[in-house]
């Protein structure tokens, strides 16, 4: 899915960039803010209901949100936080990101390709 430009042309036009990196911070931020919106639709999904609903099943057991966890994530753009949320009964496990994961740049996928390939640990590190 590509973002309109006209979308694009008054997000630039509000945010009055001066330099690139004033552009990457504010690409990070957004990075940030759509894997949030991920991690809280799948919990949606497996909880049944959206954010601010209790659900009408009324089963013994009743699971809800239960408040996130911030957690740092080192990525392609660089260091970003998120909020992972939680639900009561602990069930929540993250599929677009590993529970304990803080490496989102595919750093390690670049290593074990390189050492696959016959290169020495030695100078993969340098």
């Amino acid at each position: 899915m590509k973002i309109q430009k006209e979308v694009i042309k008054e997000y630039v036009k509000s945010e009055k960039f001066t330099n690139t990196a004033d552009i990457m911070d504010s690409i990070k931020s957004m990075f940030a803010d759509v894997l949030n919106e991920v991690l809280q639709c799948e919990l949606d999904e497996q909880l049944g209901y959206k954010k601010h609903e209790r659900s009408d099943s009324g089963s013994e057991k009743k699971n809800y949100r239960n408040g996130s966890t911030k957690r740092r994530m080192k990525t392609q753009l660089g260091e970003v936080e998120i909020s992972v949320p939680r639900d009561r009964n602990g069930e929540y496990e993250p599929k677009i990101i590993d529970k304990y994961q803080r490496n989102a740049d595919g750093l390690e996928n670049k290593i074990l390709s390189l050492y696959s390939h016959g290169m020495s640990t030695q100078d993969i590190q340098e």
